[in-house]
């Protein structure tokens, strides 16, 4: 598989439904990219004044991304597609 390096994590995009709550159907060309995404693989952390920081998110974790990450990478491994991203562009943990 692939393992990120320091703190940089592997997600698997997490769809969004594609009917509101008022039962309007989203079409495909107007859905925004799901921002909710499944841990895939972490990294082992960073060095910081000679300790090191280990990743907080967990593989399998439901996290909730920023959306303008800047530094979200899209990647395709075994004709998947995931996103690799810096744990500080990681907003929280869905529980």
């Amino acid at each position: 598989m692939f393992k990120p390096l320091h703190n940089y994590v592997l997600l698997e995009r997490i769809e969004e439904e594609n009917i509101t709550a008022g039962g309007i159907i989203i079409p495909d060309n107007a859905k925004e990219k799901p921002s909710r995404g499944r841990v895939v693989a972490v990294g082992d952390g960073v060095f910081a004044d000679g300790q090191k920081i280990p990743v907080t998110v967990a593989v399998d974790d439901v996290v909730l991304f920023s959306k303008w990450a800047s530094s979200a990478n899209e990647v395709k491994l075994d004709g998947r597609d995931f996103v690799l991203i810096k744990e500080t562009d990681i907003l929280g943990i869905i529980e």
